[in-house]
């Protein structure tokens, strides 16, 4: 379950890679952004490319602090802002599951940032500004919603595609799931906070087991390939996702 709320294959499968093929998580897949592209890196076992060689506490910082087990910090395309909140058995069971993949060779791809950007250092600025230990959605909640704001917030990290930006590419939480630019140039990510998204829970809970909208249309895009991960999560846990998102703040 925490594997495919993560959406570890669809980042880190190599482009293309269809069936059995994308539990290779050989990386490859580019990400372009206003500081320049990024690529997803192997984090296959494989000792030497992947993290076959990574201790628990090791994984644990890099998921959950953005720092490698060298100790240099990634840049938060890897939504580690979101997987801080993971709880411990999570990750555990995240690094057991992630050792019994298929090692694969291939080595990392090294990112397109030019200077400023690729100056590693500064990234912990932006962690002291920008990673904020507290949930968006604060107050005490129903069980239901708190296990959305986990799932949402934390594992699915929907805040990092659909919250906008600002200069320094830190969320602006004012916005929370307002809809933001696609980082592609194409189009609009949308807003799905309740001031604008008028589906029902079940609505929202049979989009993310089918990926078909109210009005049959169906997911494109990435978010076919969110639907690909949520539709394996617990019917309970499609109903908690759509309860946080009914009680998020409403925006325009």
């Amino acid at each position: 379950m925490v594997f495919a709320a993560g959406g570890c294959v669809s980042c880190h499968a190599a482009p293309g890679a269809e069936g059995d093929d994308k539990q290779v998580l050989a990386g490859g897949l580019a990400f372009a952004s206003d500081f320049g592209t990024f690529y997803a890196p192997n984090i296959s076992p494989d000792p030497n490319a992947g993290i076959g060689a990574w201790s628990l506490p090791g994984f644990a910082r890099a998921v959950t602090r953005g720092v490698s087990p060298e100790g240099q910090h990634y840049y938060p395309a890897f939504p580690y802002a979101a997987y801080q909140h993971m709880q411990d058995q999570d990750v555990v069971n995240l690094f057991a599951y992630m050792q019994t993949l298929p090692a694969d060779p291939t080595p990392s791809k090294a990112h397109d940032v030019g200077f400023p950007f690729n100056i590693r250092r500064s990234l912990g600025g932006w962690k002291l500004l920008f990673m904020k230990d507290e949930f968006v959605l604060s107050g005490n909640h129903s069980t239901e919603v708190t296990r959305g704001r986990y799932l949402a917030e934390g594992l699915a990290h929907c805040g990092e595609c659909h919250t906008p930006r600002n200069a320094l590419g830190g969320l602006d939480q004012s916005q929370w799931l307002a809809g933001a630019p696609n980082p592609s140039g194409k189009g609009r990510i949308p807003n799905i906070t309740p001031g604008k998204l008028d589906w029902s829970e079940s609505d929202l809970v049979a989009y993310f087991a089918t990926g078909f909208t109210p009005d049959y249309d169906s997911a494109g895009g990435e978010m076919a390939e969110v639907v690909s991960n949520l539709a394996q999560l617990p019917q309970s846990d499609r109903e908690a996702i759509a309860a946080y998102l009914k009680a998020v703040p409403a925006i325009p």
